[in-house]
Formats: C-alpha cells, sequence, structure tokens
C-alpha cells in the first residue's frame, strides 16, 4: 500500500522493521514494531494492523501453519468533520505455507479479528466524567 501520513505499519518476525515503536507481542519474543503511533488517526489504524497481525499469528497455529514474519499496513480517510471514511489494510506474510494455504488464513483472519469486526459494527463512544481538576486549589 501507499500510506498516506495518517497510515500505519505493525510487523513482527522476519518482516520486522528496525525502527519505531516496539510493543511486547504474545506470539514472538522480539515484539512488534509499531509506526508511526504519534496521532490519534494513527493509533485507530494501528489498532486494525496490531489486531490482525495477533490473529494471524493465532490463527496460523491453529491451523498448523507456519509464520516466520508478518507486516500489516493499515491506512484510511476522515471527512472535513474528523468523521472516519473508511479503514483498509493489507498484510504481507513470511511462510513456507502454500499460497493457498495462506489465502484460507487471511480469509479466517478478516473473519475473526475483533477490532476490525467492532469498528465494522459500530460502537457508541461516550464521556462517563467531566474532566477534573488535580493539584491545583
Amino acid at each position: 500500500m501507499n500510506l498516506s501520513p495518517l497510515g500505519v505499519r505493525a510487523t513482527a518476525g522476519t518482516l520486522r522493521a528496525p525502527e519505531g515503536v516496539v510493543l511486547h507481542h504474545t506470539w514472538t519474543d522480539e515484539g512488534v514494531v509499531a509506526s508511526p503511533a504519534g496521532n490519534g488517526a494513527q493509533l485507530l489504524h494501528l489498532s486494525v494492523a496490531l489486531c490482525v497481525l495477533n490473529d494471524t499469528y493465532r490463527e496460523a497455529e491453529k491451523l498448523g501453519i507456519e509464520i516466520l514474519g508478518v507486516a500489516v499496513e493499515a491506512d484510511g480517510g476522515f471527512d472535513d468533520d474528523w468523521c472516519s471514511t473508511g479503514i483498509a489494510y493489507s498484510v504481507t506474510l513470511d511462510s513456507p505455507a502454500t499460497a493457498g494455504d495462506l489465502a484460507r488464513l487471511s480469509a479466517l483472519v478478516d473473519e475473526v479479528a475483533e477490532i476490525p469486526r467492532a469498528i465494522r459494527a459500530g460502537a457508541a463512544v461516550e464521556r462517563r466524567a467531566t474532566a477534573q481538576r488535580v493539584g491545583h486549589p
């Protein structure tokens, strides 16, 4: 994908990027490298990328598919009122598995990945409390 300034990458294993924010990761010892992660739009997109990356490892293990590395790119836009116009993602896999097995894995991950499913379904976001002043008389 050609990423916009709001686009992000999450990488792990043999496809792990050399620079970015390193996040602990259940499926790899070295962690995930995420970049960039400097504003809310990027973090929204990163939540999709990280979920897809994690679920790729999880579902591959269940299917007995060896995964050496995963890179997920996610990007999207916003209208003039900063409402999301949608999010797209792409996955690159380093694996000795067949193209058919990887296609089956990718379809399964797209179906079960929790964050993309939650965003597709829509969710209410509400403020529960008024901002509080702390430490000032």
